[in-house]
Parts: structure tokens; sequence; C-alpha cells
């Protein structure tokens, strides 16, 4: 079967949304049109980077992946970020073995986290604390 000349994909974390592209090129990512190598924090590079660890390396020098990072954290656009690219790779690849290492590993590679910021309550500062009671 012919692969497609572009996967598009997507990832959510909290505030985040990472929307990814993926073609035939020479090993090269992006975000938010800048090269991986200089995208700040260290940490949430690596982050971004672990899906593209998880593949054979001679796969990986084959592709071009741009990816699209808006709202959010740095951490938490990193989390989508990685999320877009790995759903992105098992759409490319189409490979089910893939899929369950993702799974294996960390399930939030394929499936978006849901847990979300409770709002804040009237009776504190946030959502759960509250002003303290003095009975005397």
């Amino acid at each position: 079967m012919k692969t497609p000349a572009l996967i598009q994909s997507s990832g959510k974390r909290k505030a985040a949304v990472a929307r990814c592209t993926i073609r035939k090129g020479s090993g090269r990512v992006w975000v938010n049109r800048l090269p991986l190598e200089i995208h700040e924090p260290p940490l949430a590079r690596h982050k971004i980077r672990e899906p593209l660890l998880m593949i054979p390396p001679e796969k990986a020098k084959t592709l071009d992946i741009e990816i699209q990072i808006e709202g959010g954290g740095v951490m938490g656009q990193a989390s989508a970020a990685r999320t877009a690219v790995a759903r992105g790779l098992v759409l490319w690849l189409k490979d089910a073995k893939l899929a369950d290492s993702f799974k294996h590993y960390d399930r939030s590679l394929l499936v978006n986290d849901p847990r979300r910021k409770l709002p804040k309550r009237p009776g504190g500062r946030g959502a759960r604390k509250r002003r303290q009671k003095s009975y005397r």
C-alpha cells in the first residue's frame, strides 16, 4: 500500500493544542517553525523527542515533522506535542506493534489526558483551599 504524501495529527493537554504534520524528508523536526534542537526548556525538548526515540533510527531519518503548538504552559505544550507526534507516527508507519509499545510505555502517548483544572470556588483562594475557622 502506498504511503500518503503527508499525515496530520493532533494532541491536547490541559489548554495546549498541538498539530503535527509528517512528510518524507531528512529527519528534521520543527516546533513552531524553529528547529527542535533550540526549543527551550531542555526537559520539554526531551519530552517531545520521546516517541521518535522509540522507533528505529533509520525510519526516523526519513521523516520531516512540523509541530504547531498553541495555548497552555510549557510542559502542557510538550505533552500535547508528544501525543501528536506519536499518533502521526502510528498513522505513517501503519504499525500495530508500535501502537501497542506506545500504550505499554505511556498511555498518554496515544490518548489525550482528560484532566483539567478545577474552577475556583467561594470561601477560599482556589479550588480546594479554604479560610480557616476559629471557634473561640
